[in-house]
């Protein structure tokens, strides 16, 4: 399975461009601008598209036209760009595209296809498991909300090599008896949410560093990270350190910072 991270930033990407913060400037000094995070499976498959993700697709040398299935997380706008459904059916034959998510984030997307469109809406919610083209995904639950508890997913990806996936942004902390769902998984790469960094006092619905360090601690307690899992941190926003501190900090839990256009090459059972 082969990931491209499109975006590795919170909702207003890191630098916040409104911000002069020591971790913003730093960021900028460094040319490390992170967008909204996504990501592209196989040149098949989509993880969530915030309005910048069709740009960032073009930049990283990407084409999104071999897209047939887009999972969406939820519909928060950094999350889900309705309008890149219009963009796709102004090019001839681009063949058909499943879109999949919370009822919720469906019915934003609907204004955006035509009539004619081959874009098939399937509704998702936590528990369910359906096979989307030759992957088998897990719907699970995430500690986040739009308008209505239930409406924000996270996703657990298997691709037809066996390697297996966890796509965990957006969610607060997990309740203990969540880690059974993915109770012996042996993910070959988790990305996880880090947007706080050391403000987890803003909201219960992201991870901070403390929080993130918990919910990999209690992953391996289940069995769902081990040894040869690769944990990567998304979702990262301007309440982190500058990155060279972030870097160490997430060290600390086993897990490292992605950033934008990176490729990762999942096999199963890679160490």
């Amino acid at each position: 399975m082969e990931i491209v991270l499109l975006g590795t930033g919170a909702a207003d990407g890191w630098p916040n461009p409104f911000c002069r913060c020591g971790s913003c400037l730093d960021a900028l000094r460094r040319g490390e601008v992170r967008g909204q995070t996504a990501a592209l499976v196989d040149d098949e498959l989509l993880i969530d598209c915030g309005p910048e993700v069709p740009g960032a697709a073009s930049r990283h040398g990407r084409t999104l036209a071999g897209v047939r299935h887009l999972l969406l997380t939820h519909a928060h706008s950094d999350h889900l760009g309705p309008q890149a459904l219009l963009s796709r059916s102004w090019v001839p034959g681009s063949g058909p595209l499943e879109v999949i998510g919370p009822a919720d984030a469906l019915e934003l997307c609907r204004p955006w296809i035509g009539p004619e469109d081959p874009v098939h809406l399937v509704v998702v919610a936590a528990g369910d498991r359906l096979q989307v083209g030759a992957y088998d995904v897990r719907v699970l639950p995430a500690r986040h909300r739009v308008f209505t508890d239930g409406d924000a997913v996270l996703y657990d990806v298997t691709g037809p090599d066996g390697a297996r996936i966890l796509w965990a942004t957006d969610t607060g902390p997990w309740p203990g008896e969540w880690f059974d769902v993915v109770r012996g998984a042996g993910f070959d790469a988790v990305f996880l949410e880090e947007t706080l960094g050391d403000r987890e006092d803003i909201s219960q619905a992201h991870l901070g560093l403390d929080r993130f360090g918990h919910m990999i601690r209690s992953l391996w307690a289940a069995g769902a990270v081990d040894d040869h899992t690769e944990v990567v941190a998304v979702h990262l926003g301007h309440h982190n350190p500058p990155l060279d501190q972030l870097a160490v900090r997430l060290a600390e839990h086993g897990a490292r910072p992605g950033a934008d256009g990176e490729l990762l090459v999942c096999a199963e059972g890679d160490s």
